[in-house]
């Protein structure tokens, strides 16, 4: 095991309490009192509860009296490390701990780790404003460096990064489905997911593809010996999920369904949401119209273990979004229809083999549907006379081995072979008159990567990791090469010096269409890059810091320049009528992130706030000189308290952020004119305060039925915040361009409720 050594007296005593608390509660608790870290299976205390009278103990003496009571044994590993199990004689693997630096870094259940990523446990995860569930990508945008200022899940910018830049996988699949209710509601129920790993800078060489982060997901990998169950419903949807075994210690089956009923019944809620997102479209301003909407999502995983050197694993993810709206004209007796799906499959195949106790492989393979369909027809006297189709299509699939070799106690290396091959196509047609809006395309790449990687671990010296991976683009006939590097040294016993640098690039990318959108919902689409007018984008990126953390206090500062070259935009976009061609550029970000954290008796603090200043500039756009990025946010402003109380948990939050920058328009004789450059603008001020509150209880104290219970209440004050100003014309370039405004959220409360078993 690779653990740092962080020594503490096991003689010495403090004051500690338990009132029929969860045991994961009663662990947390010793973590933050004795300096010490647990590792166990949520099988083991899943059902126990744990009272004990206020009294000065030592750790030994509080080990031992929870043994006592939850007949639950324990194993301390370097004078800090406890693994619990059922019994001495049943430790038959000691699980290999994380590197963890900082513990509960904005609340318990997240982890920084000592490579600089996080970790996230949705089932562990403690209460975060706004939120009654463990929302996978709602939780990362409270992240020092994550900012989402159209306020939807996946629509996030990570140090300045585009939304395109970050890559989702979910059980080795790569998804690229943007979020249900268009990006309002996460793709992923938060029930399912069991571990996140989310990567923002100094990304292992096994991660490529993407420029700016990695959010890596999986769902439950521990094969349990009884059947589970979880049923729950929300403000917006329904969900329920089942845990089966089906050989002793072998083999299980997980499933879950989580579906939409605003079709059948509208809340408040999603009224809300659906204002939000509709807001600047022709579905909010109908009138003699009809609009149906429903979401889909379920995953099915198959995990078997034949004996303790393999695990293999076959999972499902399905997510699709359906939307059908219909407007008449009685006067013409016309009808417009707007069609719109989203979705998104995948399969997955995992197996680790342990080949030795110091060497390890892992295989996987997968692949990726995903499709946007939309339609613009339009009857006259119920007959068609027009139909404008959108389409994208992405067949992703690919295979992968890696081998790690433990040399040593201090020394680690991995070595990986990786095959992908991508399929991207994307079409704008009118069958009206067969001529394209926009020109069809339909390419393929297949990559070529192998990777090495050396881990040097000594936490009294310094953590290194330094990696190589090379990729053949095959169709591209291109080579690249991007090395990655992550140090962490000690510079005094609770001040530690963190320094990354990577080269990444990416293939694929989305086009904004936005100007070519008749319901501009979905406006952009995706593409690969064909060593023309799209290049294979670069990415360079150098971060330095310090990480502080001492007595429950927390501090994590690190700054960051990073480069972009060979990104693509459509003038289109730029307000450019009379050119539509693709322009390649480059950008600047520099920033800082700062993030304060402090925890005293049940109370949970903290603050960050971001800097970023990112710059673009592009051939043959804005005279060839240096304007604000669409993705620069200068400063933002988070802070959070959180209080637990037994089974009662709450959370107030406020957020607070300069405005996105837009391209100013003034009023001309042939309407809007763009004089002052790109994005010279800048909109208002950004905030809102939001709040959550979940109540943990037992249904019998005879059989294992819990329930939950949670309220949040988004944007308290009810803040009107303008977060959008773009412009937009219809499907002709002759149309003329209007200016659309999109705004926040209102105030939204949401109520969820759930059962397990």
């Amino acid at each position: 095991m690779l653990l740092p050594l962080s020594a503490f007296s096991q003689e010495e005593a403090f004051y500690i309490a338990f009132k029929d608390e969860p045991l994961s509660d009663v662990f947390s608790k010793i973590e933050d009192t004795y300096d010490v870290l647990f590792s166990y299976k949520d099988d083991y205390i899943n059902t126990k509860r744990v009272t004990l009278v206020r009294d000065k103990r030592t750790l030994l003496e509080v080990l031992q009296a929870i043994k006592l009571l939850t007949q639950l044994d324990y194993k301390i590993l370097n004078d800090r490390y406890i693994i619990i199990n059922e019994s001495l004689e049943k430790v038959t693997d000691l699980y290999k701990l994380e590197a963890v630096i900082v513990r509960s870094y904005l609340t318990k259940g997240i982890e920084k780790n000592r490579d600089g990523s996080y970790k996230l446990y949705p089932s562990k995860l403690a209460i975060l404003p706004g939120l009654t569930e463990p929302d996978v990508l709602e939780s990362i945008q409270l992240l020092p460096g994550v900012i989402s200022p159209n306020e939807t899940a996946t629509g996030f910018f990570v140090r300045g990064g585009a939304s395109d830049q970050n890559r989702l996988i979910w059980d080795g699949i790569n998804l690229y489905h943007k979020g249900h209710l268009f990006g309002m509601i996460s793709p992923l129920n938060p029930n399912v997911t069991s571990e996140i790993k989310f990567i923002n800078k100094g990304a292992h060489v096994r991660y490529g593809e993407r420029l700016s982060s990695v959010i890596d997901m999986s769902s439950n990998s521990e094969i349990s010996n009884q059947i589970k169950a979880e049923i729950g419903v929300n403000g917006v949807n329904a969900d329920a999920l089942i845990d089966i075994p089906i050989i002793k210690n072998k083999m299980n089956i997980q499933a879950s369904l989580r579906r939409s009923y605003v079709d059948v019944l509208e809340t408040f809620a999603f009224n809300q949401l659906s204002d939000k997102v509709f807001e600047s479209t022709k579905i909010n301003n109908s009138e003699n119209a009809s609009n149906a909407f429903s979401f889909l999502d379920y995953n099915v995983k198959l995990n078997f273990k034949p004996n303790k050197n393999n695990s293999l694993y076959a999972s499902i993810i399905s997510i699709d979004n359906q939307l059908d709206h219909v407007q008449n004209d009685i006067e013409t007796n016309s009808e417009f229809n707007d069609k719109l799906q989203t979705s998104n499959i995948g399969y997955g195949f995992g197996w680790v083999l342990n080949w030795t106790d110091k060497i390890s492989q892992n295989t996987t393979a997968f692949f990726s549907d995903y499709k946007l369909n939309y339609n613009f027809i339009t009857t006259e006297n119920n007959e068609q006379v027009s139909d404008f189709e959108k389409r994208n299509t992405i067949f992703d699939s690919g295979i992968a081995t890696e081998v790690n070799i433990n040399t040593s106690n201090t020394s680690n290396y991995t070595f990986g072979y990786q095959y992908t091959l991508k399929d991207v196509a994307y079409a704008f047609l009118n069958t009206t008159d067969l001529s394209f809006v926009l020109d069809t395309e339909d390419n393929t790449v297949q990559t070529h990567s192998l990777y090495g990687n050396y881990n040097y671990n000594n936490a009294k010296l310094f953590d290194v990791s330094f990696g190589l991976r090379s990729t053949y683009f095959k169709e591209l006939d291109a080579v690249r090469v991007e090395p990655r590097l992550v140090v962490l040294a000690p510079v005094f016993k609770h001040l530690k010096l963190q320094v990354t640098g990577e080269i990444k690039n990416q293939i694929i990318s989305e086009i904004d269409e936005t100007i070519l959108s008749s319901l501009s919902l979905e406006n952009r689409v995706w593409r690969l890059a064909n060593g023309n007018e799209f290049p294979i984008i670069n990415s360079q990126q150098v971060s330095a810091g310090f990480i502080y953390n001492k007595n429950n206090l927390s501090i994590d500062f690190d700054t960051y320049y990073k480069r972009l070259r060979n990104i693509t935009a459509l003038s289109l976009g730029f307000l450019n009528p009379n050119n539509s061609t693709f322009n390649i550029g480059e950008q600047n970000i520099l920033g800082a992130d700062i993030f304060i954290k402090k925890r005293f008796n049940s109370f949970n603090s903290w603050i960050s706030y971001s800097f970023n200043r990112a710059k673009s500039n592009f051939e043959n756009l804005n005279n060839d000189i240096n304007f604000t990025s669409k993705s620069n946010i200068t400063h933002a402003v988070s802070t959070a308290l959180s209080y637990k109380l037994d089974d009662f948990q709450f959370a107030l939050g406020w957020k607070w952020q300069t405005g996105k920058p837009y391209t100013i328009a003034e009023q001309g004789s042939d309407g809007l004119e763009f004089n002052n450059g790109i994005n010279t603008g800048q909109l208002p001020v950004y905030h809102r305060l939001d709040f959550s509150s979940t109540y943990n209880f037992k249904l019998s104290n005879t059989n294992s039925l819990r329930g939950k219970v949670g309220l949040s209440i988004r944007n308290i004050y009810n803040r009107k915040n303008l977060i959008s100003r773009e412009y937009r014309g219809n499907n002709s370039l002759d149309d003329p361009i209007e200016q659309i405004e999109t705004f926040s959220i209102g105030i939204t409360p949401n109520l969820m409720f759930r059962l397990y078993w």
